[in-house]
């Protein structure tokens, strides 16, 4: 009955927020896709799944708004993601709240996740007056060189269920100051809080008065949706963020159209701690990279290396935080920091992923299904703690669950060489004061990741920095930096304001 009870609670409070949110019960309520929380592995709305067709005629309706979009001076484009912003701060809480209901987010995550998307909005919106090209010395007399930076086309945003909204934002919010229009496939698994963005970017674009339509568009839909979005030529652009799998299948589609990839794939993040680190410090860092999100980020530390010196101290304190780490529904319980996993299917892989680690030696501490008779259709963990004698076996894939590998190390070359040692590289962490140590660990024979931390975890990233890894986690970057060129078009431009014809290199061609 309590079950039952919360569950009834939790879809009329989805209803609400959606309603508040502008989402019309018809997106949500009509649909032959049902949409489950994991909170309690339940029902709590049913979308509509496009078809190849509606794809189509999406991205056709891009093209239009493109034709006239990229006409529009830059600075007035970013008045568009001003207003943007302004209607995500007014429905931050709400906004937060449906991410909490479709990911198991804590609140505080679902709220961080909103204030992200602000954050990008108030940088992208800078950025609409910072569209800088370069003036180049030529060396031809009475000649100019210039760099122009020109809208480049509708771009493809593929999403995945962990960061429901904020990725869409960083691709959406630069995209959109560029020129670009942006056609939106998020995760089959959160639709609502998609539906949800697109609404309120209506209400903003109502109020910018004069926006085309087509600038922004949500695909709802499995993978096939996504083949139609990567195959269209009309689409120049496509940022897919997901498995190195997912990312296998996409990045050779584009290439074989000679289409722009931005691919933000898989993470097996590691941290070393070395013996002069601060270990109060290093020990909340470890357990928010490792646990937090319960385990499904890209950026969830995977890889500790702890040196011998420390070890035992270090990994006794570790263990007794994951053994008394609140883990339950976040709405249920203001104290929970470990909310559900997003499935039974990320829970079985879990599962499946210790037994193997058991296989090659590792000692488990933790990683049992919690709350099971309270919530049987949802699908709560224990973070696990894995000691392994080796980096060999699963410890070199990326599990997305609360699973953190430990390895004793004794010299730090060794060290650094094992954290290298995965195909994957995406984000990466020292904890020390020597300095020594930290500046090899982020000089070009250090970490061969695309972030690289020192005395923090490898989560965490702010939108100022650019955003992506190297190896098998794809080579992209979004948000920060100067990752608004991948939305753009580059053009050189020499400019003869002479009588002359002089030729670049000293090349003669007289006639006459």
């Amino acid at each position: 009955m309590v079950q039952n009870q919360f569950t009834l609670r939790l879809v009329q409070e989805t209803d609400s927020i959606l309603q508040r949110l502008g989402v019309a019960r018809r997106l949500c309520q009509e649909g032959e896709r049902i949409v489950h929380s994991p909170l309690t592995g339940e029902a709590i709305a049913n979308v509509r799944d496009a078809d190849a067709a509606a794809v189509t005629d999406a991205i056709g309706h891009a093209q239009r708004a493109f034709e006239e979009w990229r006409s529009v001076p830059a600075p007035r484009r970013g008045e568009l993601v001003r207003l943007l912003g302004t209607e995500l701060r007014a429905a931050k809480d709400d906004l937060g709240r449906l991410v909490t209901i479709e990911t198991g987010k804590i609140p505080s995550e679902g709220r961080g996740e909103v204030q992200e998307m602000i954050d990008i909005c108030d940088f992208a919106v800078g950025l609409s007056r910072q569209l800088y090209g370069l003036t180049i010395a030529s060396e031809r007399p009475a000649h100019r060189m210039m760099e122009q930076w020109h809208p480049l086309g509708p771009v493809g945003v593929i999403s995945a269920f962990n960061f429901p909204v904020a990725v869409w934002s960083w691709n959406a919010a630069l995209a959109l100051v560029c020129g670009d229009p942006v056609i939106w496939k998020p995760s089959e698994k959160t639709p609502l809080t998609a539906l949800a963005v697109q609404a309120l970017f209506l209400r903003a674009a109502q109020k910018f008065g004069d926006a085309p339509d087509g600038l922004s568009t949500v695909l709802i839909g499995s993978r096939e949706i996504a083949a139609v979005l990567v195959k269209d030529a009309r689409v120049p652009l496509v940022s897919a963020t997901g498995s190195t799998a997912m990312g296998r299948a996409v990045g050779p589609q584009l290439a074989q159209r000679f289409a722009r990839a931005i691919l933000e794939l898989g993470g097996n993040n590691a941290a070393i701690v070395c013996p002069s680190a601060d270990l109060e410090l290093a020990l909340r860092a470890i357990a928010f990279a490792a646990v937090g999100t319960a385990g499904q980020r890209c950026t969830t530390l995977r890889r500790l290396f702890v040196h011998d010196e420390i070890y035992e101290g270090l990994i006794d304190r570790l263990k007794q935080v994951y053994v008394t780490v609140p883990v339950g529904n976040p709405l249920d319980d203001d104290s929970v920091l470990v909310g559900p996993l997003i499935d039974e299917a990320a829970f079985s892989m879990m599962q499946a992923t210790l037994a193997e680690a058991r296989m090659h030696g590792g000692q488990v501490t933790g990683g049992e299904r919690h709350d099971a008779e309270r919530y049987p259709g949802a699908y709560y963990v224990t973070p696990a703690l894995v000691e392994m004698p080796e980096q060999t076996g699963p410890v070199l894939r990326e599990t997305f669950a609360p699973l953190l590998y430990v390895m004793r190390y004794t010299d730090f070359e060794q060290a650094l060489a094992l954290h290298n040692g995965v195909p994957q590289g995406l984000t990466s962490s020292i904890f020390s004061n020597d300095v020594r140590e930290v500046e090899r660990f982020l000089s070009a024979t250090g970490s061969d990741c695309g972030i690289a931390n020192v005395n923090i975890g490898p989560s965490g990233a702010e939108i100022g920095g650019a955003f992506g890894g190297e190896k098998e986690t794809g080579g992209g970057r979004e948000a920060g930096s100067d990752a608004w060129k991948a939305y753009m078009r580059r053009v050189t431009s020499t400019v003869n304001f002479g009588r002359d014809l002089p030729l670049a290199q000293g090349v003669r061609f007289d006639i006459g």
